[in-house]
């Protein structure tokens, strides 16, 4: 079981709870009560589920596209900028364009979709040509992001007045669940029997972008896994000489990996503009982290595309649920950020518990070794005992029997045993003497 990675995982989940535990403690807040209101926080209503999904969206996303570049090699830190750059172009054609609702849609996502995979080309290119690192130059890419984004927003076309933020944009390209049924008085009618429904939809913005995220998971596992495509790029991810070697493209390759993550996180900036209000940007002083938790949900879900859903619904639900920790206990949001820093960095030390458990079995296998010699040496030691405690009889019988057996083996007519024989003539003749 420890050499599993989901033993792995688990294990780091608990070492963060436990820190977390401390660190309540020694504050003087009762660890039982917060993390019970954290619980409450994630699962306590339906809508706050819906709003962890919600929340859980862009963070899939991300992660999915950071742990499927960690598969070829590249580490693609930038997701932060590519996934503003998919909300600013999703923004500023879903203003600029009004058309029926699936195009509009497509527009939409699609545009953002494309922004981030340029993006993320653009930075595949740099490495694969002129060798630069992908770190560097995703970590410039990502201010370049969002200074564009607070320009966008300046500019009097998008910028709506007395806000810090751009218009909304058009309702043909909203993809949450029913957006004009549910506030219509037949919408408000049907649901009034249902205050499971009412809560989730009335309430909160819940949308299909966690169903797009979960096949973009599934597609990706697929991708690797079942494909040539996919087979090359983990080639060049373990090791690019012999890839190059073996007559892979490994440029080429470079390039289509950073593509392919820079376009999952503009489709996830995408609809979250699509799918949560104000269905739009505003002006940003810090980066919203959704791109640099997506590292994180990678690293929790140990670079699996799969492993990136219960990993980005985990880290959503502790970010939400921290601020009904902060609002019914007064405890600092900051310790859930301490948790799950801590669980990301028993994560990153996932190959201890492999190494731990070979560990264990090379002991019980030593173990094993030294109880079969000592079982050995124990029978041996038993026959060796029982061999000279034995009669004097039973074993002075043994040749007795087999002088007696040869001697009536001898026939008469032998030359040696049989009593007309020259040697019993000489043994007749030495006993008369």
């Amino acid at each position: 079981m420890l050499k599993k990675p989901i033993t792995s995982a688990i294990i780091a989940i608990l070492i963060g709870f436990l820190i977390a535990a401390i660190v309540l403690a020694s504050a003087g807040y009762d660890p039982g009560a917060s993390f019970s209101a954290l619980f409450y926080g994630m699962v306590g209503r339906p809508r706050y589920i819906a709003n962890v999904v919600i929340k859980a969206t862009p963070l899939l996303f991300c992660g999915i596209a950071v742990a499927f570049a960690f598969k070829v090699g590249l580490f693609n830190i930038g997701a932060e900028g590519q996934y503003i750059l998919g909300t600013v172009v999703a923004t500023v054609v879903g203003i600029t364009v009004n058309l029926p609702a699936p195009l509009e849609i497509l527009l939409v996502v699609g545009s953002g979709m494309i922004a981030g995979a340029l993006s993320g080309a653009l930075i595949g290119w740099l490495k694969a040509k002129f060798g630069i690192h992908e770190v560097i130059t995703s970590i410039m890419f990502n201010w370049i992001s969002l200074y564009l984004c607070n320009y966008v927003v300046s500019l009097d076309a998008f910028h709506e007045p007395n806000t810090t933020g751009t218009y909304s944009i058009n309702e043909s390209g909203y993809t949450m669940v029913l957006p004009q049924w549910k506030f219509s008085d037949e919408g408000l009618a049907a649901m009034e029997n249902m205050p499971i429904l009412r809560d989730v939809l009335l309430k909160t913005d819940l949308n299909f972008g966690i169903v797009v995220a979960i096949v973009c998971a599934i597609l990706i596992s697929w991708l690797l896994k079942r494909t040539k495509m996919g087979y090359e790029m983990r080639a060049c991810g373990l090791n690019k000489d012999a890839a190059r070697f073996a007559g892979i493209n490994v440029e080429r390759n470079i390039v289509l990996c950073m593509l392919i993550s820079g376009a999952l996180c503009g489709l996830g900036g995408a609809l979250t503009i699509t799918g949560t209000s104000p269905h739009g940007i505003s002006t940003l002083a810090a980066f919203e982290n959704n791109g640099f938790n997506g590292l994180s949900v990678a690293f929790i879900a140990g670079c699996s595309s799969i492993g990136c859903i219960p990993a980005s619904l985990l880290f959503a639900g502790l970010i939400y649920g921290g601020q009904t920790v902060q609002q019914t206990l007064g405890a600092p949001s900051e310790i859930i950020d301490i948790m799950i820093g801590s669980i990301v960095f028993c994560m990153a030390l996932g190959g201890v518990v492999p190494m731990l458990a070979e560990r264990i079995e090379h002991k019980r296998e030593q173990r094993a070794e030294q109880a079969a010699k000592l079982a050995a040496q124990a029978t041996g030691g038993a026959g060796t005992a029982a061999t000279i405690s034995a009669p004097e009889g039973e074993t002075a019988s043994e040749p007795v029997d087999k002088g007696s057996a040869s001697g009536k083996a001898a026939g008469p007519e032998g030359d040696e045993g049989g009593p007309e024989g020259p040697n019993n003539t000489k043994g007749a003749d030495d006993d008369a003497q």
